[in-house]
């Protein structure tokens, strides 16, 4: 086990339920780095749960890279490492005999990803349309309520889905990134962040939410990809007006929402109703066994 503030903690015989409750790791030896972590612990799996890094998927990359290299299977809920390095990763994996896997980067654990690898094998994605962001949604609906912009993200904040500094958020970087994933991974592209055309949602004022309200309609902020006629795929992220009829307007919350169209299915549509941590857990352990099972 390893964290910022602790090191890289090592128990070849694992950590007793009781220790892990009480954070009790005084006599858990420490190794130097993750290369000495995984030859000390002896480990099967690396669970990579680190901070995202939108800018160069650091250090999630290097540690996988290291479990699979050392014959370990790498299973992530880090955006990062499948927006930065999915084909290269799983390349290493696949010639080591390992698995690189991470349903719990997008929608906290619903089996996305799993979907099209797993049980709808052949079928292509031709484009997609979500809410992604449980931060903007909250904001959003918090301002519609009367709250002002500052104290709606306080609300957020304090409800756990927003960061201290909630900066990506806001301004529909954590959206773009899971749009690059899903897109990365399920569409075939190699997209970065600039080529994803992004708005926030700082200059949505609460007269416009109250008027959209009044009007049938609600403001979302709307992930989205599509392939067009020349191949390319083209990515946005940005606040749209949108029919209460939508799918899309109806998401609530810390809830998400997201809509295939493919060559079979016009519209796939996945909801996520007010997922807790284990929604996220649950993505991993599934992973886990999918891995194991596989080997």
């Amino acid at each position: 086990m390893g964290s910022r503030r602790l090191g890289w903690l090592t128990a070849q015989d694992g950590f007793s339920p009781e220790k892990l409750l009480a954070a009790d790791f005084t006599s858990a030896p420490v190794a130097g780095d993750v290369h000495e972590w995984l030859r000390v612990a002896r480990a099967d799996a690396l669970f990579e749960v680190s901070s995202l890094n939108a800018t160069t998927g650091q250090p999630a990359i290097a540690h996988i890279q290291a479990a699979l290299e050392a014959g370990v299977h790498a299973i992530s809920a880090n955006k990062g490492p499948v927006m930065h390095a999915y084909r290269e990763l799983t390349d290493l994996a696949a010639s080591k005999g390992r698995r690189f896997l991470f349903e719990s980067a997008v929608m906290d654990g619903v089996p996305i990803f799993s979907l099209f690898r797993d049980t709808l094998p052949a079928i292509e994605v031709r484009g997609f349309r979500g809410v992604l962001n449980s931060t903007t949604n909250v904001v959003l609906e918090g301002m519609e309520a009367g709250m002002t912009f500052e104290e709606s993200v306080r609300q957020a904040q304090n409800l756990g889905v927003a960061e201290s500094d909630p900066t990506d958020d806001i301004e529909g970087v954590d959206a773009a990134v899971k749009v690059i994933a899903l897109a990365n991974v399920l569409m075939q592209t190699g997209l970065k962040l600039d080529d994803v055309s992004r708005q926030g949602i700082r200059g949505i004022t609460a007269e416009q939410l109250r008027q959209a309200r009044s009007d049938g309609e609600a403001w979302k902020l709307v992930c989205s990809a599509t392939r067009a006629e020349d191949g390319r795929v083209v990515a946005s992220v940005a606040p749209q007006r949108l029919k209460l009829s939508d799918p899309l307007a109806l998401v609530r919350g810390t809830s998400s929402v997201i809509s295939f169209e493919t060559d079979v299915f016009p519209e796939l549509i996945i909801t996520e109703q007010d997922p807790g941590l284990e929604a996220t857990a649950y993505g991993l352990l599934a992973d886990f066994l999918t891995a194991v099972r596989s080997s």
